[in-house]
């Protein structure tokens, strides 16, 4: 082969690649993009379509090779900086992700669309300042989009500008009125009054967008709308109002999104399955560490976590790291699972008891330490992680972990009230909601009869009502001795990005407790199904 077939030869590897990712044939793609990055190893795209096809074939080690086999790339080529961070953060190379977002931000005359991006991938590593900073660079060169414009909200929202949060929001929906994302942020950035509440606008956009639609989107947007709605008529007190509109918009969301009820029974199986496999193992010496103590915060969503997150990070020697996907990420890593719903987290539960353990605290601790800013503690603050808590055991047995717990009416009401997306689509409806928890309790039971102290209960009505004795016990807890500034969580500046990030900036109060009685009477069917979880729980292991 002469020197000028040989780009004709690659021209030819590229294209048939191509064909056979378009075809679905992956297992063709990889050999052809195999051979095309023997050939030029220092070509980029190649490595990043190749470790594109690994994941979808279920390869994640492979694939995060080839992405840290890609040197830096100049600035001239922001697209395949930014898909290759992006690939590197969700396969837990934090640090290499990280390391190439800080050489992307320094280009100069950055389009600001490209700045917007650069924005949501430190909001997604949890360094909300530095978000705001690349977000209010985009701004000034000048976008218009309505995902920027809702980032740049939520990015005041958590550092704790509020007035400019709403200021943004109402801007948004002046320029996309249909934007139900933003009706709910709105909605949520304050307690409504008689005086100030956004009821006539969001009627309005109510009445613009079709009942019947057969439109996702339009559908979603109508949810939103309807979700704000009941939040600013459950502030006003106009309960039989609030709950039509709470109705309508769970309906909707419920249709979208529907539950896997025999997925979520599949997985709590299999996590308490792999435990017992793991807990008849012997356990190995934990290997020497110094540096940071990462304390762990977990639960349902909606227990309480943020709260305690914010007071215990108001210590001298604490820090919050927000709420961040670093611990699974690295499980995945571990187990060679690439993230795919609940068959992933099946297979990843399987193969964890082959994994070396003090591998996968040796790798968390290792992609998580700079999180710690100098801090002895830092909080990893995932409620799901509570489906982690053995494997956490065995991987940082010198990691505290704290279970937020709340009455069972009390937090599956702030579930089904609240808007969390997609992602939760248990929420949505009395009876999934109703399952959704009965599996948390199935596990948390399972915790504490086989791990006696692994994880210690701190009970919200306690936190609100008993806040020094309560946290104190935490305190001890987790080896810190008490200060007074940790019971004013209102006076803590560091940014928080949870959808509770607006209410958490208030001293603590005791609002919360008890909200579900304004609606005892349609929340009946959800209190039966509850009061029948033992009986359930008792016929499972």
């Amino acid at each position: 082969m002469t020197a000028d077939d040989v780009p004709a030869m690659e021209s030819r590897l590229r294209r048939r690649a191509r064909q056979y990712m378009d075809a679905g044939l992956m297992d063709a793609a990889q050999i052809t993009l195999e051979a095309l990055v023997a050939r030029v190893p220092q070509d980029a795209d190649a490595r990043l379509e190749l470790a594109d096809v690994l994941l979808r074939r279920g390869q994640l080690r492979a694939a995060t090779h080839q992405l840290l086999q890609i040197a830096p790339v100049p600035s001239s080529d922001p697209r395949l900086a930014v898909q290759t961070i992006r690939l590197l953060y969700f396969n837990g190379e934090i640090l290499a992700a990280r390391t190439w977002l800080e050489r992307l931000e320094l280009a100069p005359d950055q389009p600001a669309p490209q700045l917007a991006e650069l924005a949501q991938l430190r909001w997604m590593l949890g360094e909300i300042p530095a978000a705001m900073a690349l977000m209010e660079r985009a701004i000034a060169v000048g976008i218009e989009t309505p995902d920027a414009c809702y980032l740049h909200a939520m990015l005041s929202q958590f550092t704790g500008n509020i007035a400019q949060a709403r200021s943004v929001l109402e801007a948004c929906l002046r320029r996309w009125p249909n934007f139900g994302d933003a009706a709910v942020a709105l909605a949520n950035v304050r307690r409504q009054t008689r005086e100030a509440n956004d009821l006539d606008a969001l009627r309005e956009g109510l009445r613009r967008l079709p009942e019947d639609s057969g439109i996702a989107e339009v559908r979603a947007a109508r949810a939103g709308f309807d979700s704000a709605l009941f939040k600013e008529l459950d502030d006003l007190g106009c309960h039989d109002e609030a709950w039509q509109a709470l109705t309508r918009s769970n309906a909707l969301m419920h249709a979208l999104h529907p539950y896997d009820a025999a997925g979520e029974t599949a997985v709590t199986d299999a996590i308490i399955h792999a435990s017992m496999a793991i807990a008849a193992m012997p356990a190995e010496p934990a290997p020497a560490f110094v540096g940071a103590t990462p304390i762990f915060i977990v639960g349902l969503p909606r227990s309480g976590t943020t709260l305690l997150d914010r007071m215990l990070s108001s210590h001298s020697q604490v820090v919050s790291a927000g709420e961040t996907n670093d611990f699974r990420r690295q499980l995945r890593w571990m187990t060679d699972v690439p993230p795919s719903g609940v068959q992933g987290m099946l297979t990843a539960q399987r193969r964890s008891t082959d994994i070396d353990f003090a591998e996968l605290g040796a790798r968390y601790l290792q992609q998580t330490q700079w999180r710690a800013q100098g801090r002895q503690f830092y909080i990893d603050k995932l409620p799901i992680n509570v489906r982690m808590v053995h494997l956490i055991r065995r991987a940082l047995p010198h990691a505290p972990i704290l279970h937020m717990v709340r009455e069972p009416m009390d937090i599956c009401f702030s579930n089904f009230k609240a808007m969390l997306g997609p992602v939760s689509a248990y929420s949505y409806d009395m009876h999934t909601l109703a399952h959704y928890y009965g599996q948390y309790v199935r596990l948390t039971n399972h915790w504490h009869t086989s791990m006696p102290g692994a994880m210690l209960d701190v009970s919200y009505a306690s936190l609100v009502s008993e806040p020094a004795v309560t946290l104190r016990r935490v305190l001890e807890h987790c080896g810190l001795a008490a200060e007074d500034g940790c019971l004013h969580p209102e006076r803590n500046a560091a940014a928080v990005a949870t959808p509770s990030s607006a209410q958490v900036r208030e001293p603590i109060h005791q609002r919360a407790l008890g909200e579900w009685r304004h609606y005892a009477r349609q929340l009946e069917p959800l209190r039966l199904a509850l009061e029948d979880l033992p009986r359930q729980i008792d016929g499972n292991p």
